[in-house]
């Protein structure tokens, strides 16, 4: 199983030999705890739960639910497997770390952009803004949003309202360095959402 679920920390530049000028984007990571097995005759598919970082208390209920892996985590995220046996390796209780990924390999990474807030419509979809003219005054308004018939507006209509905080997967990017000691893996490119926000990043498809 090739994922992992890390913190972005911010961006970097690497140089090559050759004077090429790479941008890189580090993220940092926790040692990560298996929590539970999903299995097709329980649960109709297969995947493994991961548990990463420490929480300072649980509930009743998530206490009972980690207490075999005997860990507190913060994060837990789900991943699915394709094949229909999960590895021994991957036991509950048995730890992963970023030995999972290599230098060079493909991987995708999935996280919530920025929210913006409510933003009107040419901040949201770009809009043309009105003509600044004499006796004009529709300067940021969005203009039509319906005609005569039929007497309601269509759903999906492009209007002001609420903008990021949307979750996005940025494809083509390849690790271009992991420091064990640093707990820090560096990706090629840009990944979504703000500083220390979460990205789970998994090998490409």
């Amino acid at each position: 199983m090739k994922a992992l679920i890390t913190r972005k920390v911010g961006m970097t530049s690497t140089i090559a030999e050759d004077g090429v000028v790479t941008a890189i984007t580090l993220l940092s990571f926790n040692e990560h705890t298996v929590l539970q097995h999903k299995t097709t005759d329980k649960d109709g598919y297969v995947a493994i739960q991961v548990g990463t970082e420490t929480s300072k208390k649980l509930g009743k209920s998530m206490s009972g639910h980690v207490k075999k892996s005997k860990v507190m985590p913060k994060i837990i995220r789900e991943f699915r497997l394709n094949d229909q046996d999960i590895p021994e390796e991957l036991s509950v209780g048995s730890k992963i770390s970023a030995d999972v990924f290599s230098v060079g390999d493909d991987v995708q990474a999935t996280g919530l952009t920025k929210g913006k807030g409510w933003a009107g419509t040419i901040r949201r979809h770009n809009f043309h803004r009105g003509r600044k003219t004499h006796g004009g005054g529709s300067y940021r308004r969005p203009g039509s949003i319906g005609s005569m018939y039929p007497q309601h507006i269509f759903k999906g209509t492009k209007m002001a309202g609420r903008l990021g905080h949307d979750q996005i997967t940025v494809r083509g990017l390849k690790v271009a360095l992991i420091d064990n000691d640093l707990q820090v893996i560096g990706v090629t490119g840009s990944v979504p959402g703000p500083n220390k926000g979460i990205i789970v990043l998994k090998g490409a498809k």
